[in-house]
């Protein structure tokens, strides 16, 4: 059968180059080097410097903010782990209980599809019994990206019109910046899994309950926290016909600063109300954090941004700084007190461009090499400058294939 097909092509010289010079076209299209193919569009193969030999793994996260680690394994880790065992393919499932929340590594048989794998452990979380968790539980599947997604992270920072650092900014604004502004616009990148926040603080309304108030008032804690939620939404009613008209009745009740949540009605004694600034000071404040960001001993807001599972991360990095480019004159900017004008600007904090590319340029120069030595060893031992140059010129062809 072998020596029917080689004859085959030898007798048909068109054909085989016909298929010659396809293979070669689809090897220029797909070759990862930068090369300028003309007319030829270009659709690179993913290349990475890094090479992803990590466990087909799925990660399952559940928040139940203020709860023990014990409480968390007992009512949440332990119940979820369980479920989530008769999934088909899955080889192990490891888990971690923390204060306020729980992580589950599920790891499959190499051989199962990532997607797939994907798709029925969110049919498993839709399908939990009720009662397996607590009603305020809700557990989340983590990003569609592996531990080597991480290709890019930057840094917030105040710059001048020269590109020095200014400073003027506190944490919270720039967190504030980079949660609302920044990480929608690199989200929508093609190949972007996910961006991360980091460092700096969240701002929250926090409320300092005085116990001796309550007490006097006699208001339970609960009363307490059922005004802050009810005070913090729109409600909707019927309509009225005004001359025909009609007209939607509607409560506006989002709070939009302190004074607003200060306002909230707890309770109403004798026709008194007792307002929440009465049993307590409300403030604007950092939430709570496990962690920093630190550069060159300074703490700093950035993101981390992950590549989708089988995206192209130098594609993906492209992307994302030709869209830097475009949010770049959205960022707010200040006038310090010296006159200076400070603006945000994204600082790239870790890139892994340039060893993706040395990686390439590596292979590139590996293939020369290749020819140029087989050309040197048919010359020495053939003696023959025509079968050398046809040998070599095949090793490219089966390069691209």
């Amino acid at each position: 059968m072998l020596n029917k097909l080689i004859a085959f092509f030898l007798k048909n010289r068109l054909v085989t180059l016909l298929l010659l010079v396809i293979f070669i076209a689809w090897g220029m299209v797909t070759s990862p080097f930068d090369w300028n193919n003309g007319f030829l569009p270009s659709d690179p193969v993913p290349v990475d410097a890094i090479p992803d030999l990590g466990e087909n793994q799925q990660i399952v996260f559940a928040d139940w903010p203020g709860r023990s680690p014990q409480d968390i394994e007992d009512q949440v880790t332990y119940p979820l782990t369980t479920a989530l065992l008769g999934i088909p393919g899955v080889k192990s499932v490891r888990s971690t209980s923390m204060f306020g929340f729980s992580s589950i590594y599920i790891i499959f048989n190499e051989e199962t599809e990532f997607y797939w794998s994907r798709s029925r452990i969110l049919e498993k979380l839709n399908s939990l019994p009720a009662g397996l968790l607590p009603d305020e539980v809700r557990p989340s599947l983590g990003p569609d990206a592996t531990a080597l997604g991480q290709v890019f992270w930057y840094t917030l920072e105040g710059r001048d019109n020269n590109g020095n650092a200014t400073g003027g900014w506190d944490l919270h604004e720039i967190r504030s910046t980079q949660d609302f502004y920044v990480k929608y616009g690199l989200n929508a990148v093609e190949g972007v899994s996910e961006v991360a926040s980091i460092g700096g603080f969240i701002r929250e309304y926090q409320v300092d309950v005085n116990p001796d108030a309550l007490k006097a008032y006699n208001i339970g804690l609960d009363r307490v926290m059922m005004a802050v939620k009810n005070s913090n939404r729109d409600v909707g009613a019927q309509t009225i016909e005004i001359n025909k008209a009609e007209y939607l009745v509607r409560g506006l009740g989002y709070i939009k600063n302190v004074d607003d949540l200060e306002k909230a009605v707890v309770v109403v004694n004798q026709n008194v109300p007792v307002r929440l600034k009465d049993i307590a000071v409300v403030t604007l404040g950092p939430e709570t954090r496990r962690g920093v960001l630190d550069k060159d001993g300074a703490e700093v807001v950035g993101g981390v941004v992950v590549a989708r599972y089988g995206s192209n991360p130098l594609a993906v990095i492209n992307g994302i700084k030709t869209r830097i480019n475009e949010i770049a004159p959205g960022l707010p900017k200040k006038t310090l007190s010296d006159g200076t004008v400070s603006q945000l600007t994204i600082v790239p904090f870790y890139d892994r461009t340039q060893l993706i590319r040395e990686t390439i340029g590596t292979l590139e120069s590996a293939l020369a090499h290749e020819i140029l030595i087989t050309i040197i060893v048919v010359i020495i031992l053939v003696l023959n400058l025509r079968a050398s140059l046809l040998i070599s010129s095949i090793l490219p062809s089966g390069s691209f294939y």
